[in-house]
């Protein structure tokens, strides 16, 4: 009936929670959830060479650039329930900068797949850093996990905040909290999620 295995696998697991797949609203369920999912983890095939297209330009330029308020919106690899929010970005060029545009499709790779904020934090930083080596790179996101506000503590009202900070963004306080005043952190500061934290306290109850 269905023409792919995804699709076989929805509807037993509608027929598992104790419905009827057969249904009008559900008949065409299971192919509008593969294609959701398809969707919603299409950075794994995704080439992050192929989304910078060269975009990457010789400047003479070495002052922080940001880009900040990124909406993004992944999956929580432990119950495949969303988390969502903002990501901030910035880097220290050294000779080369990379197109603005550029860089909310490399949280896109990152975020759409099945997902922890901590290493989703980590990996846009490494990505930055090894494709146009600048001095240094900070990344700060900011979400709401729907695993810790639908189901399990139930607060509606918490957010985690997670960062990374390489080259001169760690070694340097002074530029550290210049990008932290520049992006207007809505937490207060130091008041960061520990880097485990956010992770315990979505798969601390199943």
């Amino acid at each position: 009936m269905y023409n792919t295995k995804m699709q076989e696998i929805i509807r037993r697991l509608l027929e598992e929670l104790g419905e009827d797949p057969d249904r009008e609203g559900l008949v065409d369920t299971p192919a509008r959830v593969e294609r959701a999912l398809r969707f919603l983890t299409s950075g794994y095939r995704t080439d992050v060479d192929n989304v910078i297209n060269e975009a990457l330009f010789s400047v003479d330029y070495n002052e922080m650039v940001i880009v900040r308020d990124i909406d993004f919106y992944s999956l929580c690899e432990h119950h495949l329930l969303p988390f969502f929010g903002k990501c901030h970005i910035a880097y220290l060029p050294q000779g080369k900068v990379i197109g603005l545009s550029k860089i909310p499709r490399i949280v896109d790779v990152f975020s759409r797949r099945l997902q922890i904020q901590e290493r989703m934090t980590q990996q846009i930083a490494n990505i930055i850093r090894e494709k146009i080596n600048p001095m240094g790179v900070a990344v700060v996101v900011e979400a709401t996990h729907l695993c810790m506000s639908m189901r399990g503590v139930e607060k509606q009202n918490c957010f985690a905040v997670t960062s990374s900070m390489l080259g001169l963004f760690r070694e340097n306080a002074r530029t550290r909290m210049e990008f932290l005043e520049l992006i207007k952190l809505r937490s207060a500061l130091p008041g960061f999620v520990g880097s485990s934290a956010a992770a315990q306290a979505c798969g601390e109850e199943e």
